[in-house]
């Protein structure tokens, strides 16, 4: 036989042939986790994300905006008021500076371009989105309310409110955090 023959036939009827685990094992089994380290892994986990932590630019506010949502588009943020952050405006991140395309120059991980509002817009977009409309539809229910309880009084019957409408009644006149 040739000795390519000889060495095919070794390594294929060998029964206590080590494997590479079994040689690095002294490396791995010196690898021990503690629990607590475990649970530092878990914890880096859930808070691990995609795109990395923009740092604060004093007097903006910073977000990630998606350049594949036809109906929230870049273009549209940035009539709002948005402006894409370059390099120079969170040092550490050059590494994530498109090189090339329509918004080479700006600060980009996969389809995710990085924004900033002054935070004086900021502020007036939360109080609108998150207290001012909220409240004007809570008016719209109550007054719905109203309508239907004068209704049912005009025929003799009563309409009896809930809890919820009630609370809605009372928290209209609170005024928004972002003031």
């Amino acid at each position: 036989m040739s000795e390519v023959d000889e060495r095919l036939k070794k390594d294929i009827g060998v029964v206590g042939r080590r494997s590479r685990g079994e040689d690095d094992r002294h490396v791995t089994e010196n690898r021990v986790l503690s629990e607590d380290d475990r649970l530092e892994m878990f914890r880096m986990n859930l808070h691990n994300s995609a795109l990395p932590d923009l740092p604060e630019i004093p007097g903006y506010h910073v977000c990630w905006l998606t350049t594949t949502n036809s109906r929230d588009s870049i273009h549209h943020r940035m009539q709002l008021g948005y402006e894409p952050v370059r390099p120079d405006d969170v040092p550490g991140l050059e590494y994530a500076t498109l090189k090339t395309g329509e918004w080479s120059g700006f600060v980009a991980t996969n389809e995710m371009l990085a924004f900033k509002l002054p935070l004086s817009l900021y502020r007036k977009f939360m109080q609108e989105a998150h207290h001012d409309a909220p409240s004007r539809e809570d008016e719209k229910l109550t007054s719905t309310a109203d309508f239907l309880r004068q209704q049912a009084q005009s025929t003799g019957s009563t309409l009896i409110e809930g809890d919820g409408l009630q609370n809605l009644r009372q928290s209209n006149s609170a005024k928004g955090i972002f003031a």
